[in-house]
């Protein structure tokens, strides 16, 4: 029943099957956006303390020229990496969805890690935030309101590029990079990346939410170190593990470690399976959400015992 909604909803309307492929990336960008208000709208109505402190940062990183940079340098790699050929044997576009792929979650993550750092960290380190919670707004509010705050922008960012990747895909088709399909299939080339953004959307959360919880120690680069090894080693851990299993026996106990104390980044990348054209099963999205939600929740409440007892005079 899900699965059926998400191809009425999201895959195969029949108004872009009839008119034009090209509506596809327009049809995800109203999506997207339409989701992103109705959210913002939901956190507003339930936490509208919280919502106030999102609605300044999210304005600030807005206002900052890192955010355009991100715009236009990933604008500028995916429409470059439309026109490269890959030289795989007709496998051309496999390697286009990875690399578009990696490239939105990589610049969302260092947006996000950034704007925790300059937000938080530089607000507590600038006793700015004593004035906002001498406002009648608890620390939890705080908390809240600078992670929503801060994945409003990149949700923008993700929702943009996404969408302009969904529209370089056909044009790389029609190029004449590998075998050239009909339209139909050009339009499930496009359709099975949604799934891959989706999760690498969730994964940019999960680790925004980390760094919102060190944000609130750790100045920015100590906090985008930290930051940048839980990636590495989020993505590693399974592979540890399974290096382990049989003949080393201490590797696998660190990569269980690691799994245990890290995130598993690892279930939010299936860049193969999206490059391969493997469908992507909803009951997997929805997992993959639940973790991703319960991480958070987790982190939020590591930031509020971290950030509880901090003297901010």
């Amino acid at each position: 029943m899900i699965q059926e909604w998400l191809d009425i909803i999201w895959l195969k309307p029949v108004w872009v099957m009839e008119r034009s492929i090209w509506l596809v990336p327009l049809w995800e960008l109203f999506l997207g956006l339409t989701a992103l208000c109705i959210a913002w709208f939901a956190f507003r109505f339930f936490l509208p303390k919280a919502a106030v402190i999102a609605q300044a940062t999210a304005k600030e990183i807005v206002y900052q020229p890192l955010f355009y940079l991100m715009l236009i340098v990933g604008a500028f790699f995916l429409w470059v990496s439309s026109w490269l050929p890959y030289y795989t044997f007709g496998e051309d576009i496999k390697f286009l969805k990875d690399t578009g792929l990696t490239w939105i979650m990589v610049l969302s993550i260092f947006l996000g890690l950034w704007t925790a750092g300059t937000s938080i960290a530089d607000e507590i380190e600038g006793r700015t935030a004593v004035t906002v919670l001498s406002k009648p707004i608890s620390r939890i509010q705080f908390i809240l309101g600078k992670l929503f705050g801060i994945l409003a922008p990149i949700a923008v960012l993700f929702i943009v590029l996404g969408s302009l990747f969904l529209l370089l895909i056909p044009i790389y088709l029609l190029q004449g990079h590998g075998e050239t399909p009909e339209l139909p299939q050009q339009l499930n080339e496009m359709v099975q990346v949604i799934p891959g953004l989706v999760l690498a959307f969730m994964e940019v959360i999960v680790l925004v939410a980390i760094s919102v919880a060190i944000s609130t120690r750790l100045p920015m680069l100590a906090n985008m170190i930290i930051c940048a090894s839980i990636y590495i080693l989020g993505h590693l851990a399974p592979l540890i593990v399974e290096a382990g299993s049989d003949q080393f026996v201490v590797v696998g106990f660190i990569g269980q470690f690691i799994a245990v104390l890290l995130p598993n980044l690892d279930a939010f990348n299936i860049n193969a399976a999206v490059a391969t054209g493997a469908i992507v099963p909803a009951d997997y999205l929805g997992w993959a959400f639940l973790y991703c939600l319960l991480y958070t929740a987790a982190m939020m409440f590591v930031a509020l015992l971290l950030f509880e007892d901090r003297d901010l005079a």
